[in-house]
């Protein structure tokens, strides 16, 4: 357990000051019947009648406790309905997904995971999918209906080159669409930062620096944009398009996960492109990268069952999360109920508050 701000634990220390005070009275009182019948007095209370006398002032000192608790906010990791509600799904589609070094090939594993993946989410989650390769399109809008999604990834056609870049640029695009992302600009221009996205060939356009000014992009802090997240598979290294991590860099700004598969067995797959035999392996340390930058996860899959479980433990993670919550509340209401136990007892016992 952790604490927002533990410079109020300071505050426990008045904890053993009121024992201590609280022992000091019983001694005065013990004092003050010292002349006393004692055997009148020892008659007259039991041993029961003796420890119930001590049970309301330590309920009273555990809420005091609880409440100073509460005041230090503590935080604990505990296990949530997930706050994310939009998923996007942004799959390679280059030709080195022919490769059979996962049977039957990469593209068809891919494919019945993923399909897997989206019928099993969680009824209010909706999910879309992009597919890159030269470049990036959006083949499916967030939506809730699941056959929509699968029948996309029925469509999937195999293209050259791998801009793993412009998948994640189109992507966020895609959860993010009244920003108005430029996206010719980004993912066919130079010049590229994840900063500002208004910039082409170095030279910020007139139009572009109007749209800026009409709506000032303020970046968040990384993995703070709970309500979506991006899944990314790969099973190659970029050749073209914008620099992945730029494009994660931009995605952390607006707070988004990027959860990278690197599916393909690390020595690569052959796959025959215009008669040549080429061995196509993935960039792990991009994908990293990418899954650092914006606080979310890099997973590697070798093979169609692992790329199965990959999806099985992000379909949970995505309907349960655990978090680091504030738990302060909890202890404030655990004070109360001290409280007002303590005062109960002591009225039903001995007609006085304690």
């Amino acid at each position: 357990m952790n604490f927002l701000w533990p410079q109020y634990l300071w505050l426990l220390l008045v904890v053993p000051v009121l024992v201590a005070a609280y022992v000091a009275l019983l001694r005065r009182k013990k004092s003050a019947v010292r002349y006393a019948d004692l055997g009148l007095v020892k008659s007259a209370m039991s041993s029961t009648q003796r420890f119930r006398r001590h049970v309301p002032p330590l309920l009273f000192l555990l809420a005091i406790v609880a409440a100073l608790l509460a005041a230090a906010r503590p935080t604990a990791v505990i296990t949530l309905p997930s706050d994310a509600r939009t998923v996007i799904l942004a799959m390679d589609v280059s030709l080195s997904m022919r490769a059979t070094d996962v049977e039957p090939n990469r593209i068809v594993a891919a494919q019945n995971a993923a399909k897997a993946f989206v019928q099993e989410l969680p009824q209010d989650i909706r999910a879309g999918i992009v597919t890159f390769a030269g470049t990036a399109l959006v083949v499916q809008p967030p939506t809730l209906n699941r056959e929509d999604l699968v029948a996309a990834i029925d469509r999937f056609q195999l293209q050259r080159h791998t801009a793993i870049g412009s998948g994640l640029i189109v992507s966020l695009a895609t959860l993010f669409p009244e920003e108005g992302i430029d996206l010719e600009s980004l993912l066919f221009g130079s010049g590229f930062t994840s900063r500002d996205s208004t910039r082409r060939g170095g030279i910020e356009r007139p139009e572009s620096k109007e749209k800026k000014e009409k709506k000032a992009f303020k970046p968040v802090p990384p993995g703070s944009y709970t309500s979506a997240a991006i899944i990314l598979l790969t099973d190659g290294r970029r050749t073209t398009g914008p620099d992945p991590l730029d494009a994660a860099r931009m995605a952390a700004d607006h707070g988004v996960r990027v959860f990278t598969v690197g599916f393909g067995s690390a020595a690569g797959g052959a796959v025959d492109i215009d008669g040549m035999s080429i061995f196509m392996r993935f960039d792990e340390e991009t994908l990293k990268g990418i899954a650092g930058i914006t606080q979310g996860e890099y997973f590697h899959a070798a093979s169609a069952t692992d790329l199965k479980k990959i999806y099985e433990g992000l379909n949970v993670r995505f309907a349960l999360e655990r978090k680091e919550t504030e738990v302060a509340a909890l202890f404030a209401a655990l004070a109360a109920v001290l409280a007002v136990a303590s005062a109960t007892l002591s009225l039903l016992w001995f007609n006085r508050i304690v």
